[in-house]
């Protein structure tokens, strides 16, 4: 399935809130597991990390990355991101706003004060196994339907449809 880098982002959110990330670092895996995609890199890293939740590197590694920030002097920090699966990791640094690099030891050095450089987004290929899985998770945030969830709000009412 051809999707715009968008589609994958939101997916991939929706599926981490599915599977028990909190809102924020299911927004920083969305946009993670795009840039993963469309750096050709290995997709069951993606699932093995929705697989860990409430646990794992959706959680920990944004976390990681924000101490590593927030050490910074002048703009500048470096810090150990051991434990995580590498590729995740770059994915993750990739989308970073400021300049980081991750050295072969796994060690993050960061300048917040020269912004990154950007490649253009393109359109990603997702096999339909992984859209399914992600869709299926992110259908567990939905609102069941039914008449007693219409009643409490859920849905759209007339002036919605207008």
């Amino acid at each position: 399935m051809n999707c715009s880098a968008n589609e994958v982002m939101m997916l991939a959110a929706k599926a981490a809130r599915g599977a028990g990330a909190p809102p924020a670092q299911a927004a920083r895996f969305g946009v993670a597991a795009a840039a993963h995609l469309m750096a050709g890199r290995d997709d069951g890293v993606l699932g093995r990390a929705l697989a860990a939740l409430p646990k794992g590197a959706i959680i920990e590694l944004p976390l990681a990355i924000n101490c590593i920030e927030e050490r910074a002097e002048q703009g500048r920090a470096c810090g150990a991101l051991h434990g995580f699966e590498r590729s995740l990791v770059q994915s993750y640094v990739s989308t970073l706003p400021y300049t980081a690099a991750l050295n072969d030891d796994d060690i993050l050095r960061i300048d917040l004060t020269k912004p990154a450089q950007r490649t253009p987004v393109q359109r990603i290929d997702l096999c339909d196994e992984i859209y399914l899985g992600w869709a299926a998770l992110a259908a567990r945030i939905l609102v069941p339907e039914s008449a007693a969830s219409r009643q409490s709000g859920a849905g759209a009412g007339l002036s919605d449809n207008d």
